[in-house]
């Protein structure tokens, strides 16, 4: 089966609003959805990313490399967490994304991972 990226994208604004008990409800329907995830057998991996400002992007193509604090993009919104998980088609994929953004509430970007080559 395919493997298929759902990312959560956010601003640190919106979170940062959503009183703390909230929260803490988002934390546990999140869990309970990688429950669901794992128990399906479509789970790979899953992790919730640190702030967008502790990035750091690496630009290796010419001689030396150029290292630069912060995102690579200068944007409001960035990816917070994924899941990555293994479904039979993108309208599977789909539907698995509908059920995290509501656990995590947060919108959900679905791309398909390419093939391995021949």
């Amino acid at each position: 089966m395919p493997h298929y990226l759902l990312a959560v994208h956010g601003s640190e604004e919106d979170y940062a609003s959503i009183p703390e008990d909230e929260v803490q409800e988002m934390y546990a329907a999140t869990g309970r959805f990688n429950d669901k995830v794992r128990e399906a057998g479509i789970w790979v991996f899953a992790g919730g990313l640190e702030p967008a400002e502790t990035a750091t992007v690496v630009d290796g193509t010419g001689e030396t490399p150029v290292v630069t604090d912060g995102p690579y993009l200068e944007t409001k919104e960035h990816i917070g967490g994924f899941w990555i998980i293994d479904a039979p088609d993108l309208d599977a994929a789909l539907t698995w994304a509908a059920e995290g953004s509501k656990a995590c509430g947060g919108k959900v970007e679905v791309r398909p991972f390419q093939s391995e080559p021949a």
